[in-house]
Formats: structure tokens, sequence, C-alpha cells
């Protein structure tokens, strides 16, 4: 039963990780100002890879245990938002706006540890990773607005 869990929250994960493909990041965000720190670009597929298994293998052993109801609810809360922040960003081009779906994002994957350590330690400690991750990309969609007040103020310019 294990391997079926863990195969559809790796499907939910890649649905939501699919938006990368739909919502590619283009000449419009390789002309952006970035910060020196900027992962390079392999870093990206990599990451996300790892911390999708992470968070599979996380969310199957948490859906066979007792008094999981409030893990699962915010597993699936943070894997929707996680999958919302490409379009915005990418595909809208509102990084405002993406900054504020980061932010819930954060706060969700916090509050799925939190959740994910009440059933299961293992589960928990799965998705730490995945906060560090969602911290980075946060402090990466910050600067990118600092650094670009123009195309910050603007927002929904997918024309350009």
């Amino acid at each position: 039963m294990f391997w079926v869990l863990f195969l559809i929250f790796l499907v939910a994960c890649l649905a939501a990780g699919s938006t990368g493909a739909l919502f590619s990041p283009g000449s419009w965000y390789r002309n952006l100002n970035k910060p020196s720190w900027t992962p390079p670009d392999w870093a990206f597929p990599v990451t996300w890879t790892t911390l999708y298994l992470c968070m599979a293998v996380a969310g199957a052993r948490v859906a066979l245990l007792p008094d999981n109801g409030l893990a699962m609810a915010f597993w699936a809360l943070q894997i929707a938002l996680n999958g919302l922040w490409t379009p915005v960003f990418f595909g809208l081009k509102w990084i405002k706006l993406g900054m504020i779906v980061l932010s819930a994002l954060w706060l969700s994957v916090a509050a799925t540890i939190w959740a994910l350590f009440q059933v299961d330690l293992i589960a928990g400690f799965l998705f730490i990773p995945y906060l560090v991750w969602v911290t980075i990309a946060g402090a990466l969609n910050a600067s990118v607005w600092r650094l670009n007040p123009d195309e910050a103020k603007e927002g929904g310019t997918a024309a350009s």
C-alpha cells in the first residue's frame, strides 16, 4: 500500500512541478536583475526532483497513519501553492503577487512540518529541506522584486 500512496503523492508533486514546463522562465526572467547568489540553472531541477521525492515519501508515510487529517490537509495546501507560484511569477510576470504566493507557501510548508511531526518524525524531517529551499526562493523573489522596481510595479506585463 505504501508504494501506491507514494506514486499518488509523487504524481501530485509532478503535477505541481509541471507548471515549470508550461511557464518557463524565458527571456523575461533572464533579463531581470538578480542577486549574485542566484543558484545556477542546473540546481533547480536537481533540487526539485529531490524535494518532490522527499515530499512524496513523507505524504505516503503519513497517509497510512491514524490521526493524519491535519497533516494531509496542510500537505494538500502546500502542493497547491507550490503549483501556483510558477504561473503567477513566470506566466503572469507578477513579481509582487509571486512574493505573496511564496510567503503563503512558506507558511504552509512550516505548518505542514509541524503537522507531520505530530504524526511521524521521519515525515517531518523529510520536509525540512523543502522549507530551506522555499526560504531561499523567497529571498530570491524578494531580491528580484527589489532589484527590478519597474517590472515589479507594473506587474502583469505578460506580453513583455
